[in-house]
């Protein structure tokens, strides 16, 4: 058995390893998307998966390695058929969706102003939008008790949407909205959750000093059969069964393309460390939330197996609005460098990406042969991304370093679940930030969008904030096509799509959305709306099965860091407005965060 400890002790083997050889020149030689088409259009492509999975035990963790690199081999067997001047241009086309109001259909499960949505609707359609994504959420579907589904409304909604030529990115939102920035509405958990809470409050997240908050269940109450015999997972698991039971229909018929699946506060693969509600500010470096009773008897079974029975969870990592260095945790030469202070990180991140296996699986099972892609989504915590410990991250949940990787291990763990990777902040620049904050957004975005792109997984984003101005639509078309348009053919790099935060009456205001129709249109690399996602991204196929089951240690591998790739400094499909019109958009956005 190899346990934490062993993890902690051991050396991530070199790539410069003969044993590595074979997965080095695949991370470093990635073929370029054009390679793939063009083998992908002769009927030539043999595709072998990554064949990572996660095995985890509770407590101490077992491990093993096995990886297998991803290959795309090809056999001569005929020519390619040549590209059309068309389908060269359109191979470079990223689909754009926009995000739906929260309240879309309100607490009380009603669908309202209908007309008003569609018309809506139809402007974002006739802007050459691609569809929408839309929160559908627990708390107001099953609300009236333990498995009383009422999808009326949201089919209703779904009806919509299909009618109005739009497609549909649905997220299964178990998460709270409200207390997070941006949440202008208040959809809490499913009252009967909360009663349960009222009797055990350690099935929320939890912070040193005893604060629970409701946002999201805790990781640790994940497999505890606390809800009427149900555990959390299997409470999600039968959530989705039901979204498919009752929405097969939109399934079959296209409409749903995507399926992002919710796995924390936010709908964000992370914990819930710097929470408004609570008082949070920006940058505030946040706090680890592990204090509930479940979680601290997992940490205290994981140290007891590492040999460390006397080590505790952290109680000098500060509070949610202290700066890294005013910290024992992360301070120069802190806590979070000594061997006690790793173990604890690799087991709070670890429990991470086994909560999002875990529950991606299940979904898997119940989507398996329906043609829809998974996604998760990964928080963009940009502030203290320059300092050394990158606190704010790491109270998050991501175990990021400047030598160790936080994020390749995730999208690695997407990747035997054939899932996609959305990350947020795409329209962030350095030179916005206050320099206090130690922000480094660009440099995030580059790494973590590289880190999917090694791990052979389709990513996508979207934008944090409202963002009406060009500056912050040319980053957004930079970070989707980060070296550029290929006019042979599709681009070395490129996401699968983009998500705009978020359709509202702003968004409609004239001047807004002339701009926001250029911004689809340079997204789309200056082609007409094309309905079929097949012609520029790759096939909508219908879901494979999770692959097998690997252990972590594998995953932990791909902590190596790795040099990103490189990225144009600007785009070359611009919104236009040239450099003064983006320097006070800059500056106008600026100053608008600031007093905000």
């Amino acid at each position: 058995m190899v346990t934490m400890a062993s993890i902690m002790n051991s050396k991530i083997p070199c790539f410069g390893d003969s044993s590595r050889v074979h997965q080095a020149e695949f991370l470093w030689a990635m073929p370029s998307v054009n390679q793939v088409e063009n083998a992908r259009r002769a009927k030539q492509v043999r595709r072998v998966g990554l064949g990572h999975g996660l095995s985890f035990s509770s407590g101490s963790v077992d491990m093993s390695i096995q990886a297998v690199a991803p290959e795309i081999s090809t056999t001569a067997a005929e020519a390619p058929t040549p590209l059309s001047e068309n389908e060269k241009m359109l191979a470079n086309y990223v689909p754009v969706y926009v995000m739906l109001p929260l309240e879309v259909v309100t607490v009380d499960n009603v669908l309202e102003n209908k007309d008003g949505l569609e018309k809506q609707l139809k402007e974002l359609r006739a802007a050459g939008v691609d569809g929408v994504m839309g929160d559908v959420w627990w708390g107001i579907v099953e609300s009236k008790g333990p498995k009383q589904y009422d999808w009326n409304a949201y089919r209703s909604l779904f009806e919509l949407v299909q009618l109005c030529g739009l497609k549909i990115q649905a997220i299964m939102s178990f998460h709270q909205c409200g207390g997070n920035v941006g949440d202008a509405v208040n959809i809490p958990l499913p009252q009967w959750v909360l009663d349960i809470g009222e009797s055990d409050p350690d099935i929320f997240y939890t912070n040193r000093t005893g604060n629970r908050n409701k946002e999201y269940l805790t990781i640790g109450a994940d497999n505890q059969p606390l809800f009427g015999g149900r555990t959390a997972v299997e409470i999600y698991s039968d959530y989705m069964q039901s979204f498919r039971d009752n929405m097969s229909d939109f399934l079959d018929a296209g409409l749903v393309i995507d399926i992002e699946v919710g796995l924390g506060p936010a709908g964000e693969l992370r914990y819930p460390s710097y929470p408004s509600s609570q008082g949070w500010v920006f940058p505030g470096i946040g706090e680890f939330q592990c204090y509930d009773k479940y979680l601290k008897a997992e940490f205290l079974e994981a140290a007891t197996s590492a040999g460390h029975p006397e080590w505790e969870l952290p109680d000098n990592a500060g509070e949610y609005n202290d700066t890294p260095e005013s910290t024992e945790f992360f301070g120069s030469n802190g806590t979070y460098l000594t061997e006690k202070g790793k173990f604890f990180l690799t087991w709070y991140s670890n429990k991470l990406l086994g909560h999002g296996d875990q529950i991606l699986e299940e979904a898997n099972k119940i989507f398996l042969g329906y043609k829809v892609k998974l996604a998760a989504k990964v928080s963009g915590i940009h502030w203290w991304y320059k300092s050394d410990s990158h606190a704010a991250e790491l109270t998050a949940g991501y175990y990021n370093l400047q030598d160790r990787d936080g994020y390749r291990p995730i999208a690695r763990m997407l990747s035997r679940h054939y899932a996609i990777l959305n990350f947020t902040c795409l329209e962030m620049r350095d030179s916005e930030q206050s320099a206090s904050a130690k922000s480094g957004p660009q440099e995030l975005v580059q790494q973590v969008l590289s880190g999917g792109w090694r791990e052979n997984i389709e990513v996508a984003g979207e934008n944090a904030l409202a963002r009406y101005d060009r500056s912050g639509y040319n980053q957004i078309l930079l970070n989707a096509r980060p070296n550029g348009v290929n006019k042979d053919g599709p681009p070395k790099l490129k996401m699968s799509g983009v998500t705009y935060l978020r359709l509202s009456d702003d968004l409609l205001e004239a001047k807004n959305f002339s701009i926001f129709k250029t911004f689809v249109k340079k997204m789309h690399a200056d082609q007409d709306y094309c309905p079929d996602p097949n012609k520029y991204n790759s096939p909508i196929v219908p879901l494979e099965k999770s692959k097998p089951k690997i252990p972590i240690e594998d995953i932990l591998e791909a902590t190596k860091p790795m040099v990103p790739f490189p990225f144009n400094k600007e785009t070359d499909m611009s919104v236009g407005g040239g450099g003064l019109s983006d320097l006070l958009g800059s500056l106008i956005n600026r100053i608008t965060s600031i007093f905000k």
